[in-house]
């Protein structure tokens, strides 16, 4: 069983309390009715406390709260909040003994880690910060649990146990996330990486194709064999015909795809090759994981741009030689021009809300299947182009004609 819970506390000895969402209605009604029949000072004159006993206690926040003597001595006494799992020492004048309430059972569960048992079978003190900086949101619960309850605990889609034994605090049986969190950390050897492709200077004019389009500014651009609109560097030249060596090796690979073995571990920016919808597979790099179960792992095509969420089945090992021919697409901002200005009535892009989904339908109109030049303004700290058609007028014109865009000085 799978619940939504909110974790109250973490003990000194690394006892994870939870209050399931579902208990919340009825312990907030509990504490409305214990303040309307509270409204008195602490028990001022002398009593004999008794380890266990029941009573209510006055917290910092004012409120009257359910509570349990668990250790004696002197003028204050360690005191549980029972609905809450954390243990104060509280002076005796903020204390009031009571029967009521106590056959109503505690609203928070004490929790252990299912499966996980810490370094030295002790919880550190290090460990228990841990533990209290990072835990919320959701357990999953056996059928029939007694005592301290064994939970598979889950914060931001990663597995408690996965993420403490990954930190060194503890040894965890089936540590299903480590690879996901290994990815997400980048902690791995150093790999091989793909070539980066050699860029004209600024003030050059290429021809380019659009491989994969982000955002009406965002795009991802290939450097067209097919023409010269200016005369080309020797080594673009040679990346262009690294192009062509490229998709004969592609051709060769597809071919013998079965002989090569299936991802096993994943690594953020590792190369691989992936297979697209088209039955294909196609040079491409691990991005991060989606999904556990299944697993999914986020890819990017990184001839063309493109990214694509794909099942582990889909991943295989690319051969070393294949590293060797620089990426085709280039990611380029596009230059003079910003959206117009933000209408609240208009379906924006989830992922680049500054732009209407119908900017980014009608540069794709521009852009789909045309010959482009592109004017390289600047590499770095991003590469910068201005996009034009055949006829030299600039792509986002048309976006500022519609109303879609504004010009950008």
């Amino acid at each position: 069983k799978i619940f939504q819970a909110v974790v109250s506390c973490i003990g000194h000895d690394g006892t994870i309390y939870i209050i399931p969402k579902s208990f919340e209605s009825e312990l907030n009604k509990l504490m409305t009715e214990i303040q309307s029949n509270f409204k008195c000072l602490g028990l001022l004159e002398p009593y004999c406390w008794k380890k266990g006993e029941a009573c209510i206690v006055r917290g910092s926040d004012t409120l009257w709260y359910r509570g349990k003597v668990v250790e004696l001595g002197g003028n204050t006494l360690q005191v549980q909040y029972i609905d809450h799992g954390c243990i104060e020492r509280i002076p005796q004048c903020h204390l009031y003994p009571t029967t009521l309430y106590t056959g109503i059972p505690p609203f928070c569960i004490p929790c252990q880690l299912y499966k996980t048992a810490p370094i030295g079978n002790v919880w550190q003190q290090d460990a228990v910060d841990c533990l209290q900086e990072l835990l919320k949101n959701e357990a999953e619960l056996p059928d029939n649990p007694w005592g301290k309850l064994s939970i598979n605990l889950y914060f931001g889609g990663i597995s408690l146990s996965s993420f403490m034994a990954y930190q060194k605090y503890c040894v965890a049986e089936n540590c299903q996330d480590i690879a996901k969190l290994e990815l997400l950390e980048g902690d791995v050897p150093v790999l091989p990486s793909y070539k980066l492709p050699v860029l004209p200077v600024p003030g050059d004019t290429v021809p380019v194709r659009v491989t994969h389009l982000v955002s009406p500014k965002e795009v991802y651009i290939c450097l067209d064999p097919s023409e010269n609109l200016t005369k080309q560097s020797a080594t673009v030249g040679d990346a262009n015909c690294d192009s062509e060596s490229l998709d004969e090796a592609l051709k060769w690979c597809n071919k013998s795809v079965e002989s090569l073995p299936l991802l096993t571990h994943f690594q953020t920016e590792m190369p691989c090759l992936v297979e697209y919808q088209d039955g294909l597979w196609y040079r491409a790099k691990l991005l991060s994981v989606e999904e556990f179960d299944p697993v999914r792992i986020l890819v990017q095509f990184v001839d063309y741009g493109s990214f694509l969420v794909v099942p582990t089945s889909r991943l295989r090992h690319i051969p070393y030689h294949l590293l060797k021919y620089p990426v085709q697409a280039v990611r380029a901002l596009l230059a003079g021009f910003k959206p117009a200005l933000y209408d609240e009535n208009v379906k924006r892009i989830p992922y680049c809300p500054e732009w209407s989904v119908e900017a980014l339908w009608a540069m794709m109109e521009c852009i789909e299947g045309k010959q482009l030049s592109a004017s390289i303004l600047a590499l770095s700290p991003e590469v910068t182009i201005s996009l034009c058609e055949d006829d030299k007028n600039l792509v986002h014109m048309k976006l500022i004609e519609m109303g879609l865009a504004a010009l950008d000085e």
